[in-house]
């Protein structure tokens, strides 16, 4: 069964468009021939909101680990290690989510003006939980060395906490369609 329909060129800008739907004010498409569409069904729920949640851990955790790394190298005190942390998981969170859709042609202005809310929010909640389980599992402690495995088990117990509290605010982002299911 085919389903047509017509729907505004921002409904589609995601990792999955093309330039043909980034040209058209509105487009009209066959769901059943256009298979990155398709895929937009079947990623809905807390199921689509668990992927796009590991896609934000991904980014967030590289950020957060480079600041992280870089404030033990210098011996930061805390709280400028985790600004820099959380500005540096930001600034990771944003480029994986933006360089697949400026990459398929997209202008880095559409692309951030998609991103924005969705990832903004969802990398918060992350941020938020991550530094508080980091900070007192001890993985931010001065004098820390990556050698030591109160870092890792602290920075790993911190992605599993970011992770979970992520998940639900993408899970309410996705049905309430302020986030695109697309990454």
């Amino acid at each position: 069964m085919s389903t047509t329909h017509s729907h505004p060129k921002e409904a589609h800008a995601c990792c999955h468009a093309t330039p043909e739907v980034k040209r058209a004010p509105t487009a009209v498409h066959d769901h059943s021939s256009h298979q990155p569409h398709a895929q937009h069904g079947a990623i809905a729920g807390w199921r689509g909101a668990a992927r796009i949640t590991l896609h934000c851990l991904t980014g967030c955790a590289i950020g957060e680990w480079i600041g992280l790394t870089i404030g033990l190298l210098f011996d930061l005190e805390t709280a400028p290690r985790i600004a820099l942390a959380v500005v540096l998981a930001y600034l990771s969170g944003f480029a994986l989510t933006l360089y697949p859709l400026m990459r398929s042609g997209m202008a880095f202005r559409q692309a951030f003006k998609i991103v924005w809310v969705g990832e903004a929010v969802s990398i918060a909640a992350m941020e938020v939980m991550m530094n508080l389980v980091d900070y007192h599992l001890g993985g931010m402690r001065r004098g820390m060395s990556l050698l030591h495995t109160q870092y890792w088990v602290a920075f790993g117990a911190a992605a599993v906490a970011g992770y979970l509290a992520a998940w639900p605010v993408n899970y309410c982002l996705l049905k309430s369609s302020v986030k695109k299911p697309c990454h």
